[in-house]
């Protein structure tokens, strides 16, 4: 049970890194802003652990130093990092096809969308 349970977490860390990248490459936003969202909401990490195991899949590009704070202190699912670093990464391929072959209007207001979204979830949460 446990290890289904794990399986099924994995492949929805996997999800969220796909998604993320896509987002990321559709309308060129950060991938912490559907990912920690996402991690708190739906896998109910606290704001401190989706915040550092964001930043450990951010590590090639940025910070290293910050996920090493968070790491020490307990702060870091190394296991979900990867996980959505991989996805995060095909995602991006993904995101960046689809934002190219869309009219900039379009992209503009599903961008503005999406962050009212978050902003009202993460308001009244």
């Amino acid at each position: 049970m446990n290890q289904e349970l794990d399986l099924l977490r994995g492949f929805g860390f996997g999800l969220l890194g796909l998604a993320a990248g896509t987002m990321s490459g559709l309308l060129g936003i950060g991938g912490a802003v559907v990912i920690i969202p996402a991690l708190v909401f739906i896998f109910g990490f606290t704001q401190k652990m989706a915040q550092g195991t964001t930043l450990l899949l951010m590590i090639p590009p940025i910070g290293l130093m910050a996920a090493l704070g968070y790491y020490r202190a307990g702060d870091v699912d190394m296991k979900a990092g990867i996980l959505i670093a991989v996805f995060f990464f095909f995602g991006g391929w993904l995101g960046g096809k689809l934002g190219l072959s869309l009219d900039e209007a379009i992209l503009r207001k599903a961008f503005s969308v999406l962050l009212i979204g978050i902003a009202i979830k993460m308001f009244f949460e």
